[in-house]
């Protein structure tokens, strides 16, 4: 396929996503969410093969061309000739900026419906009515869209214990419109983004990649021979070893170099603004819902603030007609001067134009509530969600089933964690005054996740099966003051799965503390028998 014939044809097929809105309507109903589902995973497999083709014919290093064109002028080069270069390498240059929008949008439409789709999954699930078995939808669409005993599926179940939030798949840039909506964010909304993107962005200590080595050793001839190797990370403590099991025990390493990353939470540009976008809008069209009674309960004068804020919005956005669109100095003093004369009808602002001494405490109240619960609306969500899906699920599901997280972190280090550590109490406080999100605030959220990890590498040695969504529970109820009925509200879950997963965290904990006197025991008989040995 011709490049532009592809590059319009994937924009128009972008085109028809914007033009789609994505309505959640009924989404608990079988027949919607199923729709839905398959909807996004057909766009899904249609952009994946775009990209395919995009990365078949060298968009992701469009600008290479251009160096078969410079404007360096050779010997005796005519006018003509450089004119010539000049007009290949403006087109050039033309396509190559065509080709890398173009790509770059694919990418994070990608990125969107994964999220989309990951959110999905952990929404709901498919039970049998005849045989009761369950099934993810994903294994509903590998099985034919039947049950395994033949009959067809039509019951709809919610995961009200998992990690989901579908209210933001409307907000997603499923068009890879990221641009777009990153405009039209408000003045909190985008600091609320810049939040979400630094949380999001939080690098762990570098980590090996890979390893690049050069060495020498004898051939089947016994000539010295000299290669460069690449071993990948899995190597790095042991790469002697693994350059003599395949170059003979006579190799010789002459350099090295080790080559390290610093992957984030979300390590993935595209998927972070993608989420950091979503829980943004989400939580724009959240705050025009609560903003009021919000308002009411700390300004002396409401409606006085609505108007005051329309009159400016009115007059910021209106134009004369006997004034050129051009002559911008000219409508910006028209505006003020208008703007100064209502204020003044209204007793807003006296002649000198100094504000009313209640309405300035009122718009400075306002504007400390924009930044201090709006713009931490979003990061608030965000950072809630992705502590509880780490407490909720094992290591395993993390490492193979789709989330509403893509490319996140299977675990964190110290340095990650410390983004949990900011505590939105204010905010969350006003969330579950205002609305029905079920929240809570939690010190020490980042020591939280660490006794997850901990106790995931631990049980590898008790060997329990555990149910990780009632366990994340548990390990808040044990390591904060709230009791296990609050928690299993707020995680949706039954208080005998909270008390038998408090069993396992104490039987785990008991078998470490266990091993660790066993430890102290061998050790102390050790010293014993070596003290007769230096005594003899």
């Amino acid at each position: 396929m011709e490049e532009s014939v592809l590059i319009t044809k994937v924009e128009k097929y972008l085109k028809n996503i914007q033009n789609d809105n994505i309505s959640l309507e009924d989404i608990d109903n079988f027949e919607n969410f199923t729709n839905l589902y398959f909807k996004l995973d057909d766009r899904l497999n249609q952009l994946l093969e775009f990209k395919d083709k995009m990365d078949a014919q060298g968009y992701t290093a469009p600008f290479r061309s251009l160096n078969r064109y410079g404007t360096t002028t050779i010997g005796d080069e005519s006018n003509e000739e450089r004119m010539d270069n000049f007009r290949y390498n403006k087109t050039f240059r033309f396509k190559a900026n065509a080709k890398k929008n173009i790509l770059d949008r694919v990418k994070s439409a990608i990125d969107s419906h994964k999220i989309a789709i990951g959110n999905l999954e952990q929404y709901g699930y498919l039970k049998c009515d005849s045989c009761h078995n369950k099934y993810r939808i994903t294994e509903y669409k590998e099985n034919n869209y039947k049950c395994s005993c033949g009959v067809e599926i039509e019951t709809l179940k919610i995961n009200k214990s998992l990690v989901h939030r579908i209210e933001i798949i409307p907000y997603l840039p499923l068009s890879g419109n990221y641009m777009v909506l990153r405009g039209a964010l408000s003045d909190w909304g985008k600091e609320a983004f810049n939040k979400i993107l630094n949380g999001l962005k939080q690098e762990r200590k570098g980590i090996v990649n890979t390893l690049s080595l050069k060495i020498r050793y004898r051939d089947k001839n016994n000539r010295w021979i000299h290669r460069n190797i690449t071993l990948d990370s899995e190597f790095s403590d042991n790469y002697e070893e693994e350059v003599r099991r395949r170059y003979g025990k006579y190799v010789r390493i002459e350099q090295i170099g080790f080559y390290k990353t610093r992957p984030s939470i979300i390590d993935n540009h595209h998927a972070r603004i993608a989420l950091a976008l979503a829980y943004v809008n989400y939580s724009q069209a959240l705050v025009k819902e609560i903003k009021e009674p919000i308002l009411k309960k700390q300004v002396s004068d409401y409606q006085r603030i609505l108007k005051y804020d329309k009159i400016k919005y009115e007059y910021n956005h209106k134009t004369p007609k006997y004034i050129e669109e051009d002559d911008f100095d000219a409508i910006e003093s028209w505006r003020q001067i208008k703007t100064k004369e209502e204020y003044e009808k209204l007793s807003f602002i006296d002649k000198n134009g100094k504000l009313n001494r209640s309405l300035s405490r009122d718009l400075r109240i306002k504007e400390n509530i924009k930044k201090t619960i709006f713009a931490n609306i979003a990061p608030t969500l965000i950072m809630w969600d992705i502590f509880k899906y780490y407490l909720t699920t094992s290591k395993n599901k993390r490492i193979k089933y789709i989330s509403p997280f893509p490319y996140i972190r299977v675990e964190l280090d110290r340095q990650q964690r410390k983004t949990f550590e900011t505590d939105y109490k204010k905010t969350i406080n006003i969330l579950t005054e205002e609305t029905d999100i079920k929240i809570i605030p939690i010190k020490e959220k980042d020591l939280l996740l660490y006794e997850k990890f901990k106790l995931e590498s631990e049980n590898r040695y008790a060997n329990l099966n555990l149910n990780y969504p009632a366990l994340g529970a548990a390990l808040i109820h044990l390591n904060t003051d709230l009791d296990i009925k609050t928690v299993g509200n707020i995680f949706n879950i039954n208080k005998s799965k909270i008390k038998k997963e408090v069993d396992n965290i104490n039987i785990i904990k008991g078998n470490d503390l266990e091993d660790e006197n066993n430890t102290n025991k061998g050790n102390q008989l050790a010293n014993q028998f070596r003290n007769l040995v230096l005594k003899k």
